[in-house]
């Protein structure tokens, strides 16, 4: 079985992780924060956007900023398969 993280990032999604501020609902005046993290494609992030609009529709808290920030360490040009077998000792 494969790894799911692996087949995404060799998809070219990258780990994207969004910092969410938001002023809570039963104390409007104060700030509250949120970590959100999954695979997505930057610079478009539709799984974050995705998550936003479930926010928007179905989460009280009104938003105040989203600070985002996208790993793209593996991408699929940078993939190789290997060939050989290596035997150690």
């Amino acid at each position: 079985m494969i790894d799911r993280a692996l087949m995404v990032r060799l998809e070219g999604y990258g780990l994207t992780t969004a910092e969410i501020h938001y002023y809570r609902p039963d104390a409007p005046s104060l700030l509250n924060l949120f970590v959100w993290q999954d695979y997505d494609l930057a610079p478009d992030f539709p799984v974050l956007f995705d998550f936003i609009d479930y926010w928007n529709r179905g989460i009280e808290g009104a938003l105040h900023s989203i600070r985002i920030v996208h790993d793209q360490l593996v991408r699929p040009a940078e993939w190789r398969a290997a060939r050989g077998d290596f035997r150690l000792g």
